[in-house]
């Protein structure tokens, strides 16, 4: 091998006796290794990036919506037979997970950029591990009450379910190909619908166990939510040692730490092209200038309008969603009781009746609507079905909510429908793809960044949700205002209608296109060399 003046390195195989020339440009170099991970077949590097994202969101959302079963059961040992909570309670086990995963949304999004998506992803999990053991086995004492207790271990269990939303999103995007990542992303995001179904699963059958018991002592609903609450923790260890294991992604070793060489390495790794463990560098190493993420950056970038709208975009689309995927989502068992599957008069029944319920909706709505998304996304678009979803559910909404009354009178069937068409459009629809474009469209220097804001912005329209059923659902009587939060909701996805407007569409395009700055130079040589041990 041999080096002249103008960097070229001239490569010679001595068994073919074939010489060619390769122009040591690592701009170029950076813009052929992107194309590889782009246009790459689809193998079980991908499939495993999918499973190990997807074990953790079905974690995530068992956790979160657990809790709408659990309150009730809560309500039944420690209140009386009508299994409600008092309104404070009710509000701070529902919004406290929230809260949690606001914070851990914003800071793990940050410092996956910071740090590293490898060096981040699995401490989300272990904090929620600990979360959710503490929060099954809290219990009265003198210094401090069980609700007091189940919040706090509920908030930090949130800012464990926080991280895994940006982390999780950043890095099936960055190994993703371009024709599959749309579905890639879907299909990790999905796994909150099984999580979701689960809970209730899992319900049902710890029912079952219990139900003499129960029958005879209504103590026993204690052992049962607390089954319920720490089964949580058996995906969450499944998934832990492979979030450890995972490789950094290649557009983060490029763009972040600037090593375009250990990158390409990584790539052909990764695509099963070379195995021979660590890169041996037989070449000088050059130090490089590479946009890098600063405050003034930051403004800089987002302060174009180009660039800002998307944020805008992304962060208000998630924002009015959230207001009524969780008013609804952690309160299907409050709904259920108002138009009264629910309301048997022994606890046990209604506890079984209620979990079934929510088999239901969710086997007929909640499941089917994300697994929609993930096998049309990549042909129809993000988008599309964005807008579709926003403009179905509006109408839906009116219709449960203005029609309340006259609905509740007819055959229970009827709501059954309605109610199961709202879930299945909320996941066909805005719920997944408000997750998936704010991976996608900012550079890889905000990218975890943004999503974190983005999806920051949701939960705190879960929390404004939360909040405002906990406090107007019984103006006027028992379950007299859940109508008009109804109509609200309608209202929130109507403005969704507008934020959509506002984000592209990312279908068949790189990140790199969608990150509004130009490829070409983005890499330029310093004049000095960076020595290499």
């Amino acid at each position: 091998m041999s080096v002249n003046n103008n960097d070229d390195i001239l490569f010679t195989n001595n068994d073919n006796n074939y010489v060619y020339e390769e122009t040591y440009d690592l701009d170029s170099k950076r813009r052929r290794a992107l194309l590889e991970i782009d246009h790459a077949n689809f193998q079980w590097f991908h499939i495993r990036a999918c499973v190990v994202s997807g074990v953790g969101f079905f974690t995530d959302s068992y956790d979160l919506f657990v809790i709408n079963l659990v309150s009730t059961m809560l309500g039944y040992t420690y209140f009386d037979k009508s299994g409600t909570l008092p309104p404070n309670i009710d509000m701070g086990l529902k919004i406290s997970a929230a809260c949690g995963t606001l914070i851990g949304q914003v800071f793990f999004g940050w410092s996956a950029d910071r740090y590293g998506r490898k060096k981040i992803y699995g401490l989300e999990l272990s904090i929620m591990v600990i979360a959710t053991i503490g929060s099954a086995l809290c219990s009265d004492s003198f210094a401090i009450t069980l609700w007091g207790s189940l919040m706090f271990w509920r908030f930090i269990l949130g800012i464990g379910i926080g991280g895994d939303y940006p982390l999780s999103a950043v890095i099936t995007s960055e190994f993703a190909t371009i024709k599959r990542r749309g579905a890639m992303m879907s299909a990790v995001f999905a796994m909150q619908g099984f999580g979701i179904l689960t809970a209730a699963i899992i319900s049902v059958v710890t029912l079952m166990i219990f139900r003499d018991k129960i029958k005879h002592d209504l103590n026993y609903i204690d052992c049962v939510w607390r089954i319920v609450l720490g089964f949580g923790v058996v995906p969450t260890i499944t998934a832990l040692y492979f979030r450890l294991t995972i490789p950094e992604t290649p557009r983060y070793t490029m763009d972040i730490l600037q090593d375009i060489e250990q990158a390409t390495h990584d790539i052909n790794t990764i695509m099963s092209k070379d195995k021979q463990g660590e890169l041996t560098r037989d070449k000088p190493t050059y130090a490089v200038e590479i946009p890098r993420s600063t405050w003034e950056d930051f403004k800089n970038y987002f302060s174009q309008w180009k660039n800002g709208k998307l944020l805008i975009g992304t962060s208000v689309s998630w924002f009015v969603l959230d207001v009524a995927f969780y008013g609804i989502g952690l309160n299907n068992s409050i709904i259920l009781q108002a138009i009264g599957f629910a309301n048997d008069p022994h606890p046990y029944d209604a506890l079984w009746n209620m979990s079934v319920g929510n088999i239901i909706i969710n086997m007929l709505g909640t499941v089917p609507g994300y697994w929609l998304t993930v096998f049309l996304i990549d042909k129809w678009g993000r988008k599309p079905i964005q807008l579709m979803g926003f403009i179905v559910l509006t109408i839906l909404f009116l219709i449960l909510g203005f029609a309340y009354e006259y609905i509740l009178r007819q055959p229970m069937v009827l709501f059954i429908i309605l109610f199961s068409l709202c879930q299945l459009f909320l996941n066909f629809g805005p719920n997944v793809t408000t997750f998936v474009v704010p991976g996608e469209i900012f550079p890889t220097r905000y990218r975890s960044t943004g999503h974190g804001i983005s999806a920051a912005s949701g939960k705190f329209g879960a929390i404004l949700a939360q909040a405002g059923f906990a406090q107007s659902r019984n103006l006027g009587g028992t379950d007299q205002f859940v109508p008009h939060l109804i109509q609200i909701f309608a209202l929130f996805m109507f403005f969704g209608i507008f934020s959509t407007l506002l984000i592209p569409e990312t279908k068949n395009q790189s990140l790199e296109e969608l990150s509004n700055e130009s490829q070409i130079g983005f890499v330029r040589r310093q004049n000095r060399q960076r020595n290499v041990v």
